[in-house]
This record gives structure tokens, sequence and C-alpha cells, in this order.
């Protein structure tokens, strides 16, 4: 009992050990007011609107990013370069544009990933567990796809000429790059190992086989999910000893070979380490295939830097393969292990996943302009996450809150879950945070709710844009409306009335014709 008490003592005595700390000239008013006149002359500068036409387009999804996530990776990068953080601007602050979106599925209050991933790369809300097809498709029922499939923003852009590529840190065919180019009644037919014999045999196809054959020219693609391209029981290059990550094809399919040799007199190459992409060069790829686990790729806390390349490192790679089109090209580039930290209660993980996720959107930016490349970051849902306890300036995102429960005395923590595996009661009493290590890497958070799992949050999440036409992502709207704008600014899919001539960055000028189809669609939702 002596070594707890000290252990409470210790840690709450810093908030209680006269004013917390901040920088001196933050007592002075004119410190407020010269920020805030910099800022709004800033601000001014926006009233002249880029209205060029974006030759690159880029999707930056934080799966799982919700607002209290980015507030709270925004204090950790502070935290992380020796500041308090609060004050710290994480690269998509520095978007000069942000709007809400909501993001509720057709038959969800409280979204999931591929529901949702359709809405923001197909243009169209759909069913939670589906991606690629129309709310008229039911979740695991193969015979709803025929006839609701619907195209996405990669597959506009590939059709304008464009190069095209998507890069994340789960699996290739996970929920939110499946959307790009698959349509399937359930996420979860990873391979058709996953599949029930009866879609099988209906001619539905698993998501890894839609991966090559739906857009066979993807020009990059990275991520993991190795084991869902190879024939069931193959061993993998990286684990050849660990059976659970063999191939798991039943078809007898290898996908990484029929690729291979299709892109052999194309410049394309297939690399499943860090070592093997950063040798490429860039300039003598043209089709890049990066599959580096064969599930998941670790947490970046838990990246081997040796073997596995971080988000910013496969974002900079495929940037430099992509740009050497003159038409331009899409980009989706996916944190998409945010949501898997917040699922299971491990705050750390997710919130650092988020942070890296932010290095990537600032690798992007200086390899490429606001003159010509629209830029977008978003998220497709949210969690029940959030932190709180009215801690003092400075207090690490992982400490401890100020004060003791005026219920049960027992200290907490600023992050706690509303739902989860955090949920901990010893002798039928919450658990006592201060004698477990709550600032490790895998602590899971306390929760109000039991679950093995966390669920997502059904609050809206933030779209930050910057770039050509950025300005019409604004408000609180529909998730659907998206990749609409990111269309309009490129001219691409149905968006080609307005547009002039050919060369990138030149200006939009509306045409009377897209005038009176605007007027028609007006009418129409009239």
């Amino acid at each position: 009992m002596r070594v707890t008490a000290l252990l409470i003592c210790c840690c709450l005595a810093w908030g209680g050990l006269g004013k917390p700390t901040f920088p001196e000239q933050e007592k002075d008013p004119m410190f407020w007011n010269n920020w805030a006149q910099k800022t709004l002359m800033n601000a001014l500068t926006l009233q002249k609107l880029n209205q060029n036409r974006a030759k690159n387009i880029i999707l930056f999804l934080g799966d799982g990013m919700g607002i209290p996530t980015v507030t709270a990776a925004r204090i950790l990068k502070g935290q992380l370069s020796g500041l308090n953080g609060e004050e710290t601007q994480l690269e998509m602050d520095k978007f000069p544009f942000v709007a809400l979106s909501k993001t509720y599925n057709t038959n969800a209050q409280v979204a999931d990933s591929a529901g949702t991933a359709t809405a923001y790369l197909c243009g169209v809300k759909a069913n939670e567990g589906t991606v690629g097809v129309t709310a008229a498709a039911v979740r695991s029922q193969c015979n709803t796809t025929e006839g609701n499939q619907v195209t996405s923003i990669l597959k506009w852009a590939k059709d304008a000429g464009k190069s095209v590529g998507i890069v994340t840190t789960t699996r290739v065919n996970h929920a939110t790059p499946s959307a790009a180019y698959a349509h399937c009644v359930d996420r979860d037919w990873f391979s058709d190992n996953e599949m029930p014999p009866d879609a099988v045999q209906a001619g539905c196809k698993d998501i890894a086989r839609q991966l090559f054959e739906n857009i066979p020219n993807i020009d990059v693609i990275m991520g993991g999910g190795r084991k869902y391209m190879f024939p069931k029981n193959v061993s993998d290059v990286e684990y050849p000893g660990e059976k659970k990550h063999s191939g798991t094809r039943k078809d007898g399919r290898n996908l990484v070979q029929e690729w291979t040799d299709r892109m052999a007199n194309k410049k394309g190459h297939y690399v499943w380490n860090k070592r093997e992409l950063l040798s490429l060069n860039p300039n003598n790829v043209d089709y890049l295939l990066g599959l580096f686990e064969p599930g998941d790729l670790p947490y970046d806390l838990e990246r081997n830097s040796d073997t596995d390349p971080s988000l910013t490192e496969m974002v900079d790679v495929a940037i430099k393969v992509l740009r050497k089109n003159p038409r331009g090209f899409y980009l989706l580039v996916e944190g998409g292990r945010i949501d898997h930290g917040h699922h299971e209660g491990k705050a750390k993980q997710a919130l650092h996943e988020a942070v890296e996720m932010d290095r990537a959107i600032g690798r992007a930016g200086l390899l490429t302009g606001t003159h010509d490349t629209l830029t977008v970051v978003t998220a497709d849902h949210s969690h029940v996450f959030n932190f709180g306890g009215y801690t003092p300036r400075g207090n690490t995102i992982f400490g401890l809150a100020p004060m003791l429960s005026d219920v049960d005395q027992k200290p907490f923590t600023s992050i706690l879950y509303g739902n989860g595996p955090g949920f901990k009661v010893l002798n039928g009493a919450r658990e006592n945070v201060s004698t477990v290590n709550y600032q490790e890497n895998n602590y899971q958070a306390q929760s109000a709710v039991p679950l093995r799992m966390e669920t997502h949050g059904g609050e809206d999440v933030a779209i930050f844009s910057k770039g050509p036409l950025a300005h019409l992502l604004h408000g609180v709207q529909e998730q659907n409306y998206i990749p609409h704008v990111m269309a309009y600014a490129a001219c691409i899919g149905q968006n080609q009335g307005h547009c002039g001539s050919e060369s990138g960055g030149s200006s939009h000028s509306p045409t009377l014709p897209s005038l009176i189809a605007l007027l028609s669609v007006l009418r129409w939702l009239c």
C-alpha cells in the first residue's frame, strides 16, 4: 500500500505544484494578438481562390481518425519534439480549408470502414460491410452483386490517362483500399478461402483476385496481404516456418507471379521488403507491387525499420513513380492501423500511427505543389476514444488526470474509451491504474463498458483540403460528396463539361452546358 500511495502522489504532484508551466511570452496579450493578426492576414489571402485544374489528386484516409484522435495526435507530435504539445501544428492543420463529413452508412447510424470507403471513393453511400456496390446489394448475398457495381475515383482517373496508386498500412485487400477497385458484397472475402462455397460457385470473386483483374494496370500497389495472393499452404517468403502466414488461395493461383509475368516488359517490379523498395530507382519503374507482410503491416512502434518500410517511405516512392505521368496521378493513402489500435484499446499505438500518417502528409507536400495538386485528408469514421480530466498544460497525453475520482478515490488516465477491452474489475472495484505501466506501448486504456473489441464512433469527422478547388470542401457534407469534388477539380469521371484545355494547372471556366446540367440536377433534387 505504501508503494501504491507513493506512486499516486508522485503522479499527481506535478499537476499540483503551483501554476502549470508555459512559455513566459504567453502572459503578454500582445503575443496572442500578434499571432491572431498573422493568422488573419494569411486567411485574407484565401479570398483569391485556387481555381486551377488539379493535375494530381491525393486522398489521405486516416482509418478511425476522429477529431479527438486528431487533437491527441497533435499533442503527441509536439511532445515527441520536447514541446508542451497543445500549440503544435499537424501537417493537416496547415491546410486552409476544413469541413465535416457525415459518416453514416445507408443501413447503419455508426458506420463501418467498407460502406464508408464506397462513399468517399465511389461517390455513393452503401451498406455496412460492402465495397464498390450500391445499397441495393446485401452483405454476404452473392446474387445481389451483379448490376449493383459502382466505380471509384481511382478508375475514373485511370480512364482519364492518369497514373494511379494505393498505399496502405493494412492489407491491400482490406476494406478501405478494396473499394477503389473491387465490387464485393462482403469485405471479409479477402481470398476464395474466406468465401462460402456457394458464393464461389455462383461466380463471385474474392477481393485479392479483383485487385489484379478489375483494373489490371494499377501503377502502384503497396501494403500488406501477401498470403491472400498465393496458393494454400505455400510458405511465406519472410516467415517460411510459420503456417499461419502461408498462402490461403484454394484456386491454386499465384497472383503475384501472374502480375510479375504480365509486367515483365513494362518496367514492373515486385518487392517484399524495405531494402528492395528503397533500392529501386523510381525513374526506371512504371509499375510497382509491394507486399511487405502476410497480413497487415506492424504498428509503427513495433515496425522493424530494417525490413518494413514506414508509411512515409512508401508514399515517397509512390509519388516519385506516379508523378512521371504528364497527365498527373491519383493516389489513395491509408493510415489503416489507427483504427486497429483503437479497436484494441491501445491508444498509444493508434496515436503514433496518426503521427506517422501526418509525416507522410508532410512528405507528400514536399513532393507536390498546391498549384496543381489537390490533397484531401479525412477519416472514414471515428471511435469512442477521448481524453479529458482537466489535465494541466503539457501533461503527457498518455498520463494521469490531476485528480482522484471522487467516487472510488482512485487515479485515472486522461485517455479513456467508452467501451472496449480496457474494462477491468479487481476485487469488485475498478483497477487502480497506478499499479500498472499505463504508458507502455500496448496498455489498454480503461473503458466504461466491457467489449473484446472497442467500437467505432458515430460523430462527424473532419475533411482537411488544400490545392485546386479545395474550397468546395466546406461546411457539413455527406461523405459521398468528397470524390465528386476531387473529380470535378481534376476534370475526370462525369465532371468534365466545365473543363477547358488539357494542360494541367489551367483554370476552370464553367461552360453553358455544365451550368444547364447543374440546374437540371438542382431541379431534380428539388
